[in-house]
Order: structure tokens, then C-alpha cells, then sequence
């Protein structure tokens, strides 16, 4: 496999990811915080800091809509929950446990 295929390949899992992110909205950020330690928000963060090293200008809100499909505002009102306590709990000893 030579660079330009390994760019595709990677390229094509990426938009598979958010795909499968995208059909399967009710998987809470939380969720995604708890049992792997990165969510949406930080999946946005990461292709907006790739732009940028390479020169090229995507803000923060701009990769959230590359990453959710839609506006985080939109997406936030129509698809999250309030994090439960359960939730809330679980995530706290996840962090807790990073120190």
C-alpha cells in the first residue's frame, strides 16, 4: 500500500466513523467519554487542529458541523440528553482515575 491509498483508506474510515456516529445518535458524548475517552466534541477538535497544521483555517464550530452533520446547537437540541447520575458518576470516576 503506497500514501495516497493509505490516505484514502484512513479518509473512508473516518467518514464511516462519523456515519456510524451519525445513525446511531442516541450514543450520548457522554457515553463515548466514559468507555473511550473521547466523544464528538473531541473528534472535532482533533480535525480542526489537523487543518490547522497543515495551514488550512476550520474553526472549532465549523468541524463540529463536519463532525455531527448539523450546527452543534441543532444537534445538541435535538439529540442529547441530560447526562444522568449514573452517567455523571461514571464519568467522574473516569477521570478521577486519570490522575
Amino acid at each position: 500500500m503506497n500514501d495516497q491509498q493509505k490516505t484514502e483508506i484512513e479518509a473512508a474510515a473516518f467518514r464511516r466513523l462519523l456515519s456510524h456516529l451519525d445513525n446511531n445518535k442516541d450514543v450520548q458524548n457522554i457515553d463515548l467519554m466514559i468507555l473511550a475517552d473521547f466523544c464528538r466534541n473531541c473528534l472535532a477538535k482533533w480535525y480542526s487542529a489537523e487543518a490547522k497544521e497543515r495551514g488550512i483555517e476550520v474553526d472549532y464550530e465549523a468541524a463540529r458541523v463536519a463532525v455531527y452533520g448539523m450546527p452543534y446547537s441543532e444537534w445538541k437540541e435535538n439529540y442529547q440528553a441530560k447526562a444522568t447520575p449514573e452517567q455523571l458518576a461514571a464519568f467522574e470516576a473516569k477521570q478521577a482515575s486519570k490522575k
